[in-house]
């Protein structure tokens, strides 16, 4: 994946699954450690109660850990979703943000484990809050990932 931090901002603020949902990347990182992203409440992305829909919800952060690791680990790792929970706390009608971020040292010690052969899980914990920094949602998770050619 040879793209700038930027460049994938600007592509997945225009990618057809966000648009609809109303998902805003607000951030990348030029390092690829972080993404920030959001999602306001709108007529086309709120359920039968006019709150988020749920769908929406677990989509704006669904492909951020694995584009994160697919980045910084480079070409040489099978990268994979494996599982995913999410566990809804509150029903709100306002703006929700994530912050994504795996650490370097997260990153190495990823690179160290996957230098065996074998295959790795980490698992990866996400809060979702609110514009009053309330805990909306926790999403859990789990990424595959193996050393090509190990």
């Amino acid at each position: 994946m040879n793209v700038s931090a930027k460049t994938m901002k600007k592509l997945l603020n225009l990618y057809p699954p966000y648009l609809g949902a109303g998902v805003k990347v607000e951030n990348i990182s030029p390092n690829w450690n972080e993404v920030r992203v959001s999602m306001a409440v709108r007529w086309y992305n709120r359920n039968a109660v006019g709150t988020h829909f749920g769908g929406s919800i677990y989509s704006m952060i669904d492909p951020h850990i694995m584009l994160i690791l697919m980045k910084r680990l480079g070409s040489d790792y099978w990268i994979w979703d494996k599982s995913a929970d999410i566990d809804f706390i509150k029903a709100t009608k306002k703006k929700i943000t994530a912050h994504i971020f795996i650490s370097d040292e997260e990153i190495e010690k990823i690179k160290t484990l996957a230098s065996t052969g074998q295959k790795q899980l980490p698992q990866f914990t996400i809060d979702i809050i609110d514009s009053d920094q309330e805990l909306i949602a926790r999403v859990n998770k789990v990424i595959y990932i193996k050393k090509k050619n190990a």
